[in-house]
């Protein structure tokens, strides 16, 4: 289905070459001054120049030829040269009719790609952190409105689950449980199905193995030979790992949960690692690779480069691969599970040169396509009040799940202000709001941005906030159950009609541009523009709804059309925050 925008364009590129003009004149844009017009048109000032005539010349001959065009209530031509435009109603009535019988409320997808979108990236064996919450939300996001857009969609959170890490907790285990069988060396039977140990016990070994290696150089060591002997297949290790795995990844499966993000795979480091030695030795036969103070790197430089790139190093001077090779490995398994055409990587905005260098040997190995698009997503940090990086009182890295419980006990203390709901139903209510509040105060900011996390504005019932959003959505509900009581549980999907009031129209024209919004959203992997859409569309909303007695209205023609309007409003409200990754309370 076409964009309001291309149907109105459309007409203007006729109008202008009717007039012997180039029709790429026409092109229409949402007016900047809406106390005037609902659109405008400027294509007359650029054709002065092309013409040698006056601009207000050219735009009165344009209007001219669009005064019985039955789309238009008004066209008019103002000095020095700008066409403003209004809709006629019956118009965009028609069109948001047409809008609420089309698939996808009119979305269109004329090339759907098979992507594969790697984000979350958590290392097992550690608790998630505020760290992990943008490239969780924003993946999430992303992945729903391709998915939407009708693109098959492969999510993979590519888990830390190799390296010294690993050798790490080994080693900190076997101080502390000596005689487990998996460190008696004479030990050849069948290893226990129980982990010998529990999550929290897990994530208690990790930083305590961590802060030992930096003072224990005798620890570090031998936490370096597990970790040769555990990526060279030895069993009992192998054995401590899957539990390792077993146990991290239920936990993460919970915490991710909780934020409603999940993926469709829950590979990590470890499945790409087969696929090393065949990729550095495709380097090495492909003269790509080559030696560099020891290291093997791949030159990624390009003619056109405004800056000097280093080079990829695929394997350091001791023979250790990299994150880089890691990454290029899992390229390759990527490609033979799924041969996808587009690549998205959401991480911190610091990782881009690693992107950058990964993509690039990609390509010059021919590991994907030349034509497979990959694109890197990076974000900005989230801050604290004072603007640095968020923590918490101690100065300690704040984990998810105790962020999750702030922004919920907000929003709870919100709700019990009014005092209207049992305890239980509100504390349910602020999960799901509370949900709301933190995955909208985050995607409603360009990812690339850093941002302020502010709990007391974003659970703030009022403004540019989640709360607020779903505060119009239940009001919505509220408004279409009261008339199905009152009219005997009448349809409210009805066709939308065209009155005079003035704020209606505005609703209506809001609600039109959906389609174009998300193409948008998909095209540039921005959930911040459904965010700043949602926003209007409320704010559009609540305008109508303060203006409007749409259940005291006595003209049952009209009243049908207002619940068909706002029944079609709550819809596209619904599916814009199913793409955000939240959804609304019955109340509030």
């Amino acid at each position: 289905m076409k964009k309001i925008l291309e149907l109105i364009t459309e007409e203007f590129e006729k109008a202008f070459e009717q007039n012997e003009y180039d029709k790429k004149l026409g092109k229409v844009v949402v007016s900047n001054r809406p106390d005037l017009c609902q659109y405008q048109c400027n294509g007359a000032m650029a054709g002065a120049k092309l013409y040698h005539k006056a601009p207000i010349m050219i735009a009165n001959q344009v209007v001219e030829s669009l005064q019985d065009n039955e789309m238009f209530e008004s066209v008019e031509a103002v000095m020095p040269g700008f066409i403003n435009i209004k809709l006629n109603s019956e118009f965009v009535a028609k069109y948001l009719n047409d809008m609420k019988e089309a698939d996808k409320y009119g979305c269109e997808n004329k090339a759907p790609e098979t992507i594969v979108i790697d984000y979350g990236g958590a290392n097992v064996a550690k608790p998630l952190h505020v760290g992990h919450l943008r490239s969780a939300v924003i993946g999430e996001s992303v992945k729903r409105i391709e998915r939407f857009m009708g693109n098959k969609v492969i999510s993979d959170v590519h888990l830390g689950d190799w390296g010294l890490q690993m050798g790490l907790i080994i080693t900190e285990l076997e101080c502390r449980k000596p005689d487990l069988v998996y460190f008696d060396e004479s030990y050849t039977g069948e290893y226990p199905e129980e982990a010998p140990f529990t999550i929290s016990e897990l994530e208690e070994i990790y930083p305590c193995a961590s802060a030992k290696s930096k003072v224990d150089e005798e620890f570090k060591e031998k936490a370096h030979q597990a970790t040769l002997k555990l990526q060279s297949g030895y069993a009992p290790y192998t054995a401590i790992w899957k539990h390792i795995m077993k146990v991290s990844v239920e936990d993460l499966k919970k915490n991710y949960g909780n934020l409603n993000v999940d993926f469709d795979l829950w590979k990590g480091e470890s499945d790409a690692q087969p696929y090393i030695p065949g990729l550095i030795q495709d380097l090495i036969d492909k003269k790509l690779a080559y030696e560099s103070q020891g290291a093997l790197v791949v030159d990624i430089s390009k003619e056109d480069d405004t800056k000097e790139l280093p080079p990829c190093i695929v394997r350091k001077s001791d023979g250790a691969a990299l994150y880089a090779t890691s990454d290029l490995a899992t390229i390759i398994q990527r490609e033979q599970d799924y041969k996808p055409n587009h690549y998205i990587y959401v991480a911190d905005k610091r990782q881009e040169l690693h992107f950058t260098q990964v993509f690039r040997v990609s390509k010059k190995a021919n590991i994907v396509d030349e034509n497979t698009k990959m694109e890197f997503l990076g974000f900005g940090t989230m801050n604290g009040k004072d603007g640095k990086p968020f923590k918490t009182r101690d100065g300690g890295v704040m984990r998810l799940e105790s962020l999750i419980a702030q922004i919920n006990k907000a929003v709870y203390d919100k709700i019990m202000e009014n005092r209207t709901v049992s305890e239980e139903e509100a504390n349910n209510t602020a999960k799901i709001v509370g949900l709301a509040a933190l995955k909208y105060g985050d995607l409603s900011n360009q990812a690339s941005k850093d941002y302020i996390f502010d709990i007391d504005r974003f659970a703030s019932f009022e403004g540019n906030t989640g709360p607020y959003i779903l505060y119009t959505i239940v009001r919505i509900k509220s408004i279409l159950e009261k008339y199905k009581a009152e009219s005997g549980n009448a349809d409210v999907n009805l066709p939308v009609i065209n009155t005079d009031n003035g704020s209606q129209m505005q609703l209506m024209l809001e609600v039109a541009k959906f389609n174009e919004i998300i193409e948008n959203a998909a095209e540039e992997l921005a959930p911040h523009k459904i965010c700043s859409y949602v926003y209007d569309l409320s704010n559009a909303f609540n305008r109508f709804y303060h203006e409007t007695k749409i259940l005291a209205e006595e003209d049952q023609t009209k009243k049908a059309g207002y619940i068909a309007l706002i029944n079609l409003t709550i819809n596209v409200l619904e599916q814009c925050i199913d793409l955000l990754g939240f959804s609304a309370p019955d109340r509030m």
